[in-house]
């Protein structure tokens, strides 16, 4: 009998009795410390990377220098992800703890939540939250300034590096790396940039425990997880799940019964088929991103590709030939196989065509685009073509 995924209540349990404890507590204690503890525990970036959220921390405290930044990516484009929305909406106190814990450790001053024009109706209650977080954090003297910056809905801003561009007054456009943007970042200084949902578990191993936190999800995936579930399933919405399951536990709960498939990471991630089941939904080379779309019989995914490369052409940045020119052939090439003006082999050279894109593209949209291509190709040809 397929194990159920273990749902639990880490991120969006009660708040504390008084208004940023979290944060008045964790400043009683050595930045060194806070530091470890975060290592500890385990905690990877949510957003999809993956980077170990203490190490990007340590790295940016030892940082030369008296101006640094905390950003909040609060860019939600990702298809199929809504998990920030729920978590700015719900308990926007434990992510601006997390920035705060974070400007602590690291030195900065300020700070910003990169927003997404489309959840510009959140503005209001969100700047009340902070005026708040202003008056408690002064309480405990500590000097950090915490502003809304509204993106422009790009889906390419995104990516930490074209976010920050893109806050500069400039295009939206990756830059190349390194250097990082904790070494230089938002107007050349030392800047952390983490998910909205990494800055809220952060700011929960603080308040548990890197014991009490590593108690959930395996050696290799520590804590929860925030999952956003949409698709065939009669359970759709924002579910927080212990890691640590496999598609096919997770599809036990929340499929209908006849899921061939689900998309795992958004667009940028993995089309697990059924034969494949038995992964990890997180790690076994999937990515860490909280997009699940499942998908049973009743689904073409010729024309679940069609629609993802449709937006990877449409969402393009068009700095880098391999993903402006390839994005665009990609869709053009799977039209011509399934109208039958080229040869079911021409998807193999697709698939050629997609794994360069992995490898020359200069960031991670372009680089991503041969995940769901290269799974659902490879996985489902027979659709490709009749």
């Amino acid at each position: 009998m397929t194990q159920k995924p273990k749902k639990v209540d880490i991120i969006f349990s009660p708040y504390s009795v008084a208004p940023y404890q979290i944060l008045k507590d964790t400043m009683k204690r050595s930045k060194e410390e806070v530091i470890a503890e975060l290592i500890s525990s385990g905690l990877r970036g949510r957003g999809g990377a993956g980077f170990p959220t203490g190490m990007k921390w340590k790295f940016a405290a030892e940082q030369k220098g008296s101006v640094k930044y905390v950003i909040c990516n609060a860019d939600e484009g990702e298809p199929g992800t809504f998990k920030d929305r729920k978590l700015l909406m719900s308990v926007p106190r434990k992510v601006i703890s997390g920035m705060a814990i974070c400007a602590w450790v690291t030195g900065s001053t300020q700070g910003f939540i990169y927003l997404r024009r489309e959840y510009k109706y959140l503005v209001t209650e969100l700047q009340k939250e902070i005026d708040i977080f202003t008056h408690h954090s002064k309480e405990v003297g500590l000097n950090f300034n915490l502003q809304i910056f509204l993106g422009a809905g790009a889906y390419v801003c995104g990516e930490e590096t074209a976010l920050i561009e893109s806050m500069e007054g400039k295009r939206g456009e990756p830059r190349n790396k390194p250097p990082y943007p904790i070494q230089n970042g938002f107007l050349g200084k030392p800047t952390v940039v983490n998910n909205v949902e990494t800055f809220a578990s952060a700011s929960m191993v603080c308040r548990i425990g890197a014991i009490e936190y590593k108690k959930f999800g395996t050696s290799d995936q520590r804590g929860s997880k925030l999952f956003s579930i949409s698709g065939d399933s009669p359970k759709e919405g924002v579910f927080e799940l212990e890691l640590g399951m496999s598609v096919e536990s997770f599809v036990s709960e929340f499929g209908d019964g006849d899921t061939k498939a689900v998309q795992v990471g958004g667009v940028a991630g993995f089309c697990v088929p059924r034969k494949d089941f038995a992964k990890a939904i997180i790690g076994d080379g999937n990515t860490t991103g909280g997009s699940t779309m499942i998908f049973n019989s009743s689904r073409s995914m010729y024309r679940v590709l069609h629609n993802y490369l449709d937006f990877y052409a449409e969402e393009s940045c068009g700095q880098c030939t391999p993903c402006r020119i390839g994005c665009q052939q990609l869709l053009k090439g799977i039209e011509a196989v399934k109208k039958g003006e080229k040869p079911a082999e021409y998807l193999d050279q697709l698939l050629k065509l997609s794994e360069s894109m992995r490898l020359t593209s200069k960031c991670g949209l372009g680089q991503s685009v041969t995940n769901s291509f290269s799974s659902i190709v490879t996985n489902f040809r027979e659709e490709m073509i009749f």
